[in-house]
């Protein structure tokens, strides 16, 4: 139960960063549902790889890289979900600081307290 209450938390905030970046854009909610799981997908594998790879640069600058890398996530779970599209990098950055953002609070509010 708890996978599919943190789905939909992930799926309604990437829907909300496409109703509010105008370069994030996901085409049905098909897409949606399937764009959440696979950004849960690279979160869970592929992001955690880039955070070793780019720990040195990411000290270096204070932490602030650690916005490349989730960039660099957002932008690969779009590259690889038909109907999830992403503008620029720009845009990937912006969608991934909300998604994780707007996930955060709705997590906090929706998620079962332990």
């Amino acid at each position: 139960m708890s996978f599919l209450v943190h789905w939909a938390i992930v799926a309604a905030s990437l829907w909300v960063a496409a109703y509010l970046i105008p370069g994030v854009h996901v085409g049905s909610v098909s897409a949606l549902l399937i764009a959440a799981l696979m950004l849960g997908l690279v979160n869970a594998l592929v992001r955690p790889i880039l955070t070793i790879l780019t720990l040195p640069i990411t000290i270096l600058t204070l932490g602030l890289f650690y916005l490349v890398v989730n960039g660099v996530a957002f932008a690969l779970a779009a590259s690889l979900v038909p109907g999830f599209e992403i503008a620029g990098f720009g845009s990937a950055i912006l969608g991934a600081l909300l998604v994780s953002l707007v996930s955060s609070v709705l997590g906090a509010v929706l998620a079962p307290r332990r």
